[in-house]
């Protein structure tokens, strides 16, 4: 795949996953965080499923791999990640939470070292880590007094980034004998079933509480069949072309796409730390891809 091309699938990603955010902000007006999450997945699943039994593919997992990766990218990306990352908003703004889910991509790396060798960390790729994490801090603008009050909350976002950060490592270090498209489905479904587990032990999650209305639905239909099920098989796509190092770099590009979209369609106010953290983060992009750039 050419470099152009990776890099135009890259940002349709990130805009994907980005005005996702605002999709979520309409569906939570109506439906209760975790709930939300697990039928969007349900759905998302059944999409996949449906798509294997059209495609006439392999849906059996048979390797060693074809588990590890399925229950580890369900488990952690999928699951674990939005049940953490839900849950500690009850007690964190999401400010904060934005700030913490930008750590992704300054424990990557280190992730990474522990299982491939082959994996470079540069001085640039350093110096593009520590621009862009500057770039989410000042976009997400926290307040440093609700950070020190909510450690419990801050505990569940910084197990909702490491959850995604693992994942990413271990599934991208895997090679599972199944088609593509039926990996993608079974991480749907595990990620679901996780999600439902947390339904039960969370306290006020519950299916009762939800209000379908027509703009719920909307929002629903999007997280599920764009934002899931494009959106995951473009992010896994693009796992195997760029590793986990380059890819963890998508949670500084989101929140520009978010503040985006929201502007776009919701009306939300861009201010000024908005576009100074963009300034920051494409620094970040500039300084850790350099010589690539350079060289095209």
């Amino acid at each position: 795949m050419s470099r152009s091309r990776t890099a135009g699938r890259f940002l349709l990603l990130c805009a994907v996953w980005g005005t996702a955010f605002m999709a979520t902000d309409v569906g939570l007006v109506n439906l209760p965080a975790v709930p939300f999450a697990a039928v969007r997945f349900d759905v998302a699943a059944a999409l996949l499923f449906a798509a294997v039994l059209v495609a006439g593919v392999d849906i059996r997992p048979r390797t060693r791999d074809d588990y590890v990766y399925v229950l580890v990218g369900g488990a952690l990306i999928i699951g674990a990640h939005h049940a953490f990352l839900f849950a500690g908003q009850q007690y964190v703004t999401g400010g904060v939470a934005a700030v913490l889910l930008g750590l992704v991509p300054v424990v990557t790396p280190a992730l990474t070292r522990l299982v491939a060798t082959d994996e470079e960390f540069t001085a640039a790729t350093a110096l593009g880590v520590s621009l862009g994490f500057v770039g989410v801090v000042i976009i997400a603008n926290p307040d440093p007094a609700n950070l020190a009050d909510s450690v419990f909350g801050v505990a569940l976002v910084l197990a909702a980034a490491l959850a995604f950060a693992v994942a990413a490592v271990v599934t991208h270090s895997r090679s599972p004998s199944m088609p593509f498209l039926s990996t993608q489905a079974w991480m749907m479904a595990v990620g679901a079933v996780v999600l439902h587990a947390a339904v039960l032990v969370l306290p006020g999650q519950s299916f009762a509480t939800a209000t379908w209305t027509p703009s719920a639905l909307g929002a629903l239909a999007y997280l599920s069949a764009v934002a899931g099920v494009g959106g995951f098989l473009l992010y896994f796509t693009l796992l195997e072309d760029l590793g986990p190092i380059e890819m963890s770099f998508i949670e500084y590009v989101i929140p520009v796409f978010a503040a985006l979209a929201g502007w776009i369609v919701l009306g939300q106010e861009v201010t000024p730390a908005t576009v100074v953290g963009f300034v920051f983060i494409l620094s970040g992009f500039v300084a850790a891809k350099w010589r690539a750039l350079r060289g095209t």
